[in-house]
């Protein structure tokens, strides 16, 4: 049986046909690995977001190794560094994150951010170049589905003219106090899946007299309101944690549904800041 099915965890589908668990975990900051088999073996969270920045992929690797998890029953996705981008670089990026992990392909590979840390050409040249040679490694079957993370709706744009796959995923920051609604509404209009990260905002929102009072009515933690809230928003979401309590918490966020108005009052603590990186200015 699927793990998503055993955590009744709800899947979105992409635009190729595949399915991602719309609940995953991620761990940027910081790696333990006695949270991430945890995650795997006793929470069934099968989705797992990494990144080569994070600088844990041979952890990670053996982690999934020790689970005794199929491959298949998983859902990894990993990310390229900008300061690989260019297409010879990129294609021996990802076979190397490959090597590094012990896998044999990712579910999802990501452009990390729309600015090229390369030299070489142009932001937009550099992206364009760089999605070449992901497009081949989609092609290949290295990567199932490919994506970005951090683009805008110009990025998105001047890629559709300059490629030719549609990127599958998007992976944003989102959480109450970040909202990119015209964005979300862009990439549902392509049939690009928006992803959200940081949803607890790096925990600015424990403290939220709005999400406190949701939280107390509904008996759940300002966490499980917020990711319970993204969720519902129909966008994938990948809280990071590194301690098993909170991965456990996270979890448990099937089991109940925020009304209408809670929707309406989380939705309108929207106050533009960014708690991570901020693309706006990247041409």
């Amino acid at each position: 049986m699927p793990l998503a099915s055993v955590l009744n965890c709800p899947t979105v589908p992409l635009s190729n046909g595949l399915q991602i668990p719309v609940l995953g975990t991620s761990h940027n900051g910081g790696y333990s690995h006695d949270a991430v088999m945890y995650a795997l073996t006793e929470c069934g969270i099968c989705h797992i977001d990494t990144a080569k920045r994070y600088g844990c992929e041979a952890e990670l690797g053996k982690a999934v190794r020790e689970s005794g998890l199929p491959r298949s029953d998983l859902w990894l996705t990993n990310k390229l560094w900008p300061g690989d981008y260019g297409y010879t670089a990129a294609k021996k990026a990802c076979l190397d994150s490959c090597l590094e992990m012990g896998v044999e392909y990712f579910d999802l590979y990501l452009m990390h951010w729309p600015e090229s840390k390369t030299p070489g050409g142009s932001n937009r040249e550099m992206r364009a170049e760089t999605w070449r040679a992901l497009e081949e490694l989609y092609k290949e079957g290295v990567c199932r589905a490919i994506g970005v993370s951090n683009f805008l709706v110009h990025h998105l744009e001047q890629l559709k003219e300059d490629c030719t796959v549609i990127p599958h995923v998007n992976q944003v920051e989102y959480h109450p106090f970040q909202q990119p609604n015209h964005l979300i509404q862009y990439c549902r209009q392509e049939g690009i899946v928006f992803e959200g990260y940081s949803p607890l905002a790096k925990g600015q929102v424990f403290n939220n007299p709005t999400v406190l009072q949701i939280a107390e009515k509904h008996r759940r933690t300002p966490a499980q309101i917020c990711i319970r809230w993204s969720i519902q928003n129909g966008v994938v979401t990948i809280p990071k944690s590194t301690k098993k309590k909170r991965i456990q918490e996270n979890c448990e966020v099937f089991g109940f549904q925020l009304e209408d108005e809670d929707m309406a009052a989380l939705g309108s603590l929207h106050d533009g800041r960014h708690v991570t990186w901020d693309p706006t200015n990247v041409e």
